[in-house]
């Protein structure tokens, strides 16, 4: 049978055309690999994958000084939030200025920054941890929100993106009386009726400090900081901030966020300080284009005139001959050209 195949199919000697062949179907099967294998050392890097952007936090802001029981109060009221926040972040200048025991069994993460006394400055430490992804609520210590506060926050910060900064309706404010203590201020936030229209958005020209929101895109993307040359209390560092974030959207005061500032009277600025801070603040923010002429001019007469009454009529809760005096002595500097907010401290 062998030899009958080998006569009718006679191998022939391998050809060039035999190995043009094995090549050519090698070539095919290396051509097949490339286009649906593709060696590692062939292939094209793969795209980047960004990475999934961080979830929006709210956080909210509490520097403080001294307060330690007000504070105490202040954050255990968050607790009635319909919306707690995110995080919590108090900024203290030293261990006293905070009762951690008290704060020790909080529905949400509360982280605690020390460092240098001055409202600026414990502003600044604040800032330093948001992401540009984060909304910030700053309070004072003796602010109490009204219980659906930080969810129409959060509702109108995500409803409108040209909103940069947002302030609350306080219901009433201890700062202009001898202030509230802790019952009275809840008192004052559950008997007080709210705006009957609570969707009204008003633009304004600034925050006010003790319930001033923001949107923390600009704030990282431009490094925005609280001017620390203003020292102590920080007198008129909320306008300050405010229109250094004006150029990158709308800043507004919502009827729908309520709230009762406190005013406690407690470790405030002493007198003298603040009168000279009442002069020297205005006129220095208005050098840095922050503060417009006007404005400025009558903050500063309104102030001073206000403690020119007080003194020949004193009250009991507020140092105005303390105050007055220090308008006197920082006008007085003004005119010699030595002004500067930094010299309240030499008084």
């Amino acid at each position: 049978m062998g030899r009958v195949l080998h006569r009718l199919f006679p191998q022939s000697p391998p050809s060039d055309d035999s190995d043009h062949a094995s090549v050519s179907i090698r070539s095919q099967r290396e051509c097949v690999m490339t286009l649906t294998t593709r060696p590692t050392c062939d292939r094209p890097a793969p795209a980047p994958v960004e990475p999934p952007a961080p979830a929006a936090r709210l956080i909210v802001g509490i520097p403080t000084v001294g307060r330690s029981s007000i504070l105490t109060d202040t954050v255990k009221a968050l607790v009635l939030q319909t919306r707690l926040p995110d995080l919590l972040i108090l900024s203290i200048s030293q261990e006293s200025d905070i009762d951690r025991q008290a704060l020790s069994d909080l529905p949400f993460p509360a982280i605690v920054l020390t460092g240098t006394r001055g409202l600026p400055a414990q502003r600044n430490r604040i800032l330093e941890k948001l992401t540009a992804t984060d909304l910030l609520l700053f309070l004072d210590d003796d602010f109490l929100m009204a219980p659906e506060y930080l969810q129409r926050l959060e509702a109108l910060l995500e409803a409108d993106s040209e909103i940069v900064m947002a302030t609350g309706t306080v219901l009433a404010d201890g700062v202009v009386g001898e202030g509230y203590d802790h019952a009275k201020g809840v008192a004052l936030l559950g008997g007080t009726a709210p705006p009957a229209d609570t969707s009204v958005i008003e633009e304004i020209y600034n925050g006010y400090g003790c319930n001033m929101a923001m949107r923390g895109r600009p704030i990282v993307g431009h490094q925005l900081r609280f001017d620390e040359n203003l020292p102590l209390y920080g007198w008129l560092e909320d306008v300050d901030f405010s229109r250094q974030l004006a150029p990158f959207g709308r800043i507004v005061r919502s009827s729908g966020l309520c709230g009762v500032h406190l005013g406690t009277k407690t470790s405030r600025t002493p007198g003298q300080r603040l009168g000279y801070s009442q002069i020297a603040n205005p006129v220095y923010l208005n050098s840095k284009g922050t503060f417009a002429g006007s404005r400025a001019f009558k903050i500063m007469a309104r102030n001073t005139v206000s403690n020119v009454l007080y003194s020949v009529r004193p009250r009991p809760w507020t140092d105005s001959r303390g105050r007055l005096k220090g308008n006197l002595i920082a006008l007085a500097d003004l005119m010699r050209g030595r002004l500067s907010p930094g010299r309240a401290l030499d008084l």
